[in-house]
């Protein structure tokens, strides 16, 4: 307990700096030195004493849409390098998303509803298996990074992408489908809501996910050392979280021009295409994680569990 009490002494300055820039006159957070204190710096103790300094630990970091990956691996990321001195490099699954050119080619060629970011087969697999390679070589060379956009959903112009220019010691990789396992055919049949019986009527959309999930995205995960999970109670309110994101988004964004800001009706078509994968994660997350964070109504991590 003493530790935890150094770490805080030590990290809360710099936690309530990030969290003051990620609050609106109308979005606060609630309970912020509880949340640090008794859910954050242990799972950070957690995640130090798992490295090896000559080998990069990567951490995956999961959780549906809007249930505050973004903030916890940020959070995580300033306590590993302001109290335990690592290199810690944080990067989203989302960031890997093709540009809108090659979605566009994909939703001609393949399926429509692969214009629409998100799902497996809309990121660059290759780039973030070369990615995880290169991290992991002892050789390490500077490595830039894809930086992506949500708000005109492009990638950002190659000199604003990320530049790596040590090999970190640890990377938190964040993502709403990070760890996810692909379904069995049988499950694929029935469509789960609007979108699949009216878009997808053949399946053929969520095949091709799924074929995703099964073959590369699979080889992608098993290089996870760990895997952290926000665990949401349920889809609808992931829904109303992912609502209030999009309304931040636009309060925060001072520059409003050529923003690709979604209305509540596009939100809640868009997470339609999350649903099925979301919901199948609720069942497996809790089985292959080595550490969930449950999340109550109010949006706050309510009780940890420590299982690897």
């Amino acid at each position: 307990m003493q530790q935890v009490n150094e770490c805080f002494v030590k990290v809360k300055k710099d936690c309530f700096k990030f969290i003051s820039s990620q609050e609106t006159k109308r979005y606060k957070f609630k309970n912020k030195d509880k949340m640090i204190k008794s859910f954050l710096i242990p799972v950070s103790f957690w995640i130090s004493k798992r490295v090896n300094k000559k080998k990069t630990l990567i951490i995956g970091l999961a959780g549906g849409q809007g249930s505050g990956k973004t903030t916890i691996s940020s959070i995580l990321t300033l306590i590993l390098q302001k109290y335990f001195k690592l290199n810690v490099f944080k990067i989203s699954i989302d960031d890997f998303y093709k540009t809108r050119k090659d979605r566009k080619i994909l939703s001609i060629t393949k399926h429509p509803l692969l214009m629409t970011r998100g799902v497996p087969g809309t990121h660059d697999i290759d780039l973030m298996l070369k990615f995880f390679k290169k991290v992991k070589s002892k050789n390490f060379k500077n490595l830039i990074v894809p930086k992506f956009n949500k708000a005109i959903d492009d990638r950002y112009k190659k000199n604003l992408w990320y530049k790596v220019k040590s090999k970190p010691n640890v990377i938190i990789f964040e993502g709403w489908c990070v760890g996810a396992k692909a379904q069995k055919a049988s499950q694929l049949k029935k469509p789960i809501n609007s979108l699949e019986k009216v878009y997808d009527q053949r399946a053929e959309w969520r095949s091709h996910v799924n074929n995703h999930l099964k073959t590369k995205y699979k080889t992608l995960f098993k290089q996870l050392d760990g895997l952290l999970y926000l665990k949401a109670k349920n889809f609808n309110l992931l829904r109303s979280w992912r609502l209030k994101q999009e309304r931040k988004l636009w309060v925060q964004k001072k520059d409003k021009k050529n923003l690709k800001i979604m209305s509540s009706g596009d939100v809640i078509n868009f997470m339609q295409t999350y649903q099925r994968i979301t919901q199948q994660m609720f069942k497996d997350a809790l089985k292959i994680s080595s550490i969930i964070m449950n999340l109550n109504n109010n949006h706050q991590i309510e009780k940890i569990k420590f299982k690897k």
